[in-house]
C-alpha cells in the first residue's frame, strides 16, 4: 500500500473543495481502516463547498470533508472486540460521540452534546481511505450496493424523522423534496400512510420522487394550492402528521396551517436564520413538534436496512454517478437542483 492517497479537503477559508495528495490515516486501538468505495455528496457538503457562515463556525481547516460513504475494512485495532472481519463490506454512522458522557451512558447516544461529525470537524470520508471508530461501523448486507450503502446516512435522516409519530393509516404531508425529503416521503408510503403529499417548487425533484415513492401525491406550491389538492384527497380536515425536510418557512407555517387539532410535526429542515411563527395558532391547535437530529444510534440503522430487504428501493434517486476526480461536476448538479442523490467512485479516476 502507498503512503499518501487521494482526497477532497477544505484547504484554508475559501469557497470550494481541492483534490490533494493527503497520507493514509491509521486506525487507533478501538478504529477500524476502510478503504473507501463510494461516496454521496449532502447538503452539509454544499454548506462547506461554498464556505458559509455555519461552515466558518464548525468546519477547522485542513478538512478532508465527506461523511456518506461505503467501502471494506483494511485494518483493525488492537482493542476491537466486534467480531469485524478484514474484507468486509461496511458504512458508518458519521457522528462520532462521548461513551462517557450522560446521554451515552444513559443509552441515549444520539443525543450526546458533544458530538463530532465524520467529514465536518473530524477528517471525512471523500478520500481512498478513511478511519471510524469500531462502535460506529455498520456491517453491510450483501443485497445493498456500495452506491444505495453511501446514502444510508441521509436515509437514516428521513427514517428517523418518519419515526417521530405513527403513520399507519394516517394522512401526511411532506415539506421539501430534497433527497432526503423524497426518502421521508417513501418511508411513509411503506409504513401505511393513508396519503403522502410532497411539496416543492421545484418540478425536476417532485418527478424524481415518483420514481422512489410511487403512489406520493406531488404539488409545486408555485401553482397548485395545497388546500385543493387537500380537497382532491378528501381530506375533510386536515393532515395527521408533518414531516418538515426544507427548513423553510413558508412550509412550516403550511404544516401549522393543514395539520389537525392535535396534530404532529416532525423538523428535520434547518432555516437558514431565525424565523418568526405564528405560536398562538400553534398552541391553540395542541400541536406536537419535534426536533429531529442525525439518526437513532442504531435503532435507526436497524430499520432502513430493514426497509430495504422490504423492497423500498434507492437506486433510482440516484441520478450521477461519477469517477472521484469530476468531483466539481458532481457538486455543480447537486447546487443546481436538477439532481437526486450524486455519488462518487473512488475506486478509479476518470
Amino acid at each position: 500500500m502507498t503512503q499518501t492517497m487521494k482526497a477532497l479537503a477544505k484547504t484554508g477559508p475559501v469557497e470550494g473543495l481541492e483534490l490533494i495528495d493527503a497520507p493514509i490515516p491509521v486506525a487507533g486501538p478501538e478504529d477500524v481502516l476502510i478503504r473507501v468505495h463510494r461516496t454521496a455528496v449532502c447538503g452539509t457538503d454544499i454548506h462547506i463547498w461554498n464556505w458559509d457562515e455555519w461552515s466558518q463556525k464548525n468546519v477547522p481547516t485542513p478538512m478532508i470533508t465527506g461523511h456518506e460513504f461505503s467501502g471494506e475494512i483494511v485494518a483493525i485495532g488492537s482493542d476491537v472486540h466486534r467480531p469485524l472481519k478484514i474484507g468486509q463490506r461496511v458504512s458508518a454512522e458519521g457522528h462520532v460521540i462521548d461513551l462517557n458522557s450522560e446521554a451515552a451512558r444513559a443509552g441515549h447516544f444520539h443525543l450526546d452534546p458533544h458530538t463530532r461529525g465524520i467529514g465536518v470537524n473530524r477528517q471525512g470520508a471523500f478520500a481512498e481511505f478513511v478511519v471510524a471508530p469500531a462502535f460506529n461501523v455498520i456491517e453491510l448486507p450483501d443485497d445493498v450496493s456500495d452506491e444505495v450503502a453511501s446514502m444510508l446516512d441521509p436515509f437514516g435522516n428521513a427514517v428517523h424523522t418518519a419515526q417521530q409519530f405513527d403513520l399507519l393509516g394516517e394522512d401526511v404531508l411532506v415539506t421539501g423534496a430534497g433527497p432526503i425529503g423524497i426518502m421521508a416521503a417513501a418511508v411513509a408510503r411503506h409504513a401505511g400512510a393513508r396519503t403522502v403529499v410532497l411539496t416543492d417548487i421545484n418540478d425536476y425533484r417532485l418527478e424524481l420522487a415518483l420514481k422512489v415513492a410511487p403512489g406520493v401525491r406531488t404539488l409545486n406550491t408555485s401553482r397548485e394550492d395545497l388546500r385543493d389538492v387537500m380537497k382532491e384527497l378528501g381530506l375533510k380536515v386536515g393532515f395527521d402528521v408533518a414531516l418538515e425536510m426544507s427548513g423553510s418557512p413558508i412550509a412550516f407555517k403550511q404544516c401549522v396551517d393543514t395539520l389537525i387539532m392535535g396534530g404532529g410535526m416532525a423538523m428535520l429542515g434547518i432555516p437558514s436564520k431565525p424565523m418568526e411563527t405564528d405560536w398562538g395558532a400553534i398552541i391553540l391547535k395542541a400541536l406536537t413538534i419535534k426536533g429531529v437530529y442525525g439518526r437513532e444510534m442504531f435503532t435507526t440503522w436497524r430499520k432502513m436496512l430493514g426497509l430495504l430487504k422490504a423492497g423500498l428501493d434507492l437506486e433510482p434517486l440516484i441520478t450521477h454517478r461519477l469517477a472521484y476526480d469530476q468531483y466539481r461536476e458532481g457538486f455543480a448538479a447537486m447546487k443546481s437542483g436538477q439532481s437526486g442523490k450524486v455519488v462518487l467512485d473512488w475506486q478509479k479516476a476518470a
